[in-house]
């Protein structure tokens, strides 16, 4: 039943992707076209349709929080129980580079080219992606809920004078908010599926997200290609990752979340998918959204 909604949904979207001649890895003019698309399955989550408290609420998951403690000291092993997401950076930051350069109009081919720009890595680890950011010129915050994270990160930062003006801290977005904070562009890679509740992790993202600024979150699809491929052959048969890891549940659709975004006041503009080449060991980005997917939006303005 939900895969066939799954491509109604995709069918739906593909018609208004040649009717506007927009693309899934291009600009999304048409959002609600795009949202009518996909408001079939959307409305299948509970989180979608239950009210939230008005209050502050923390979105951390407890047992995400302790998987991660578990394994801190192994952010910087290349080949470790982080090996994937090392592999995975330059794809990461070829989308971020290449859709942040052409939204506040910078020049991609410049050295430093988040130069004069805030930016904030939520649930930045060990700073695997942090320290590129801030190589690039960005002024990095960096937030991670996981104490023994932050001291990594800072430790790793401190072996290079540009990596080592980075701010970390050990607080979560909710609290940045309440400090009222905020940044031009707000990065969340591989943290939303961690989340208690995804809808106010993403109003806790908007609201840290200047006007017009950028909010770039990277996910795995609730699709059975990635419960194949994220889950059983990466933790269970090639053992990328440590079992457990994932719950194929706590994934989202691409659908889903452009919706959750949209309402969070934040709309979604490109999207792309990682496809892993067995061969070359390398990851790069495609049309493909089946699995590991990124996705920019803007911040509608007030």
């Amino acid at each position: 039943m939900f895969r066939r909604m799954f491509l109604r949904s995709l069918y739906r979207l593909q018609n208004v992707s040649r009717s506007s001649g927009v693309s899934i890895h291009s600009s999304v003019s048409s959002k609600h076209a795009v949202l009518a698309a996909f408001q079939p399955l959307i409305h299948n989550r509970l989180y979608a349709t239950t009210q939230q408290p008005a209050a502050s609420v923390s979105s951390l998951n407890q047992t995400e929080l302790a998987k991660f403690a578990a394994i801190a000291d192994s952010w910087w092993d290349a080949e470790g129980p982080f090996k994937p997401l090392h592999v995975m950076n330059p794809a990461r930051l070829a989308f971020i580079r290449s859709t942040l350069c052409r939204h506040f109009g910078k020049d991609p081919s410049s050295a430093r080219p988040f130069e004069g720009l805030k930016f904030v890595d939520v649930g930045c680890g060990g700073g695997i992606l942090s320290e590129p950011l801030a190589r690039m010129g960005a002024s990095v915050t960096g937030i991670d809920a996981v104490d023994k994270n932050i001291k990594i990160a800072r430790l790793h930062a401190d072996l290079d004078p540009v990596a080592s003006s980075i701010d970390y801290r050990c607080t979560t977005a909710e609290n940045l908010v309440e400090e009222q904070m905020e940044f031009d562009a707000v990065i969340a890679l591989e943290v939303i599926e961690h989340v208690a509740d995804p809808a106010e992790f993403c109003k806790s993202l908007s609201a840290l997200t200047v006007s017009n600024g950028a909010t770039v979150i990277s996910t795995i699809n609730r699709s059975m290609r990635a419960y194949a491929t994220a889950i059983v052959a990466a933790e269970y048969i090639l053992h990328w990752l440590p079992k457990g890891t994932h719950e194929w549940s706590s994934f989202l659709t691409p659908e889903e979340l452009v919706l959750i975004l949209q309402r969070a006041s934040i709309s979604v503009e490109e999207m792309a998918g990682f496809a892993y080449d067995p061969l070359t060991g390398q990851w790069s980005l495609t049309d493909d959204i089946g699995v590991n997917f990124i996705a920019f939006g803007t911040k509608n303005s007030q």
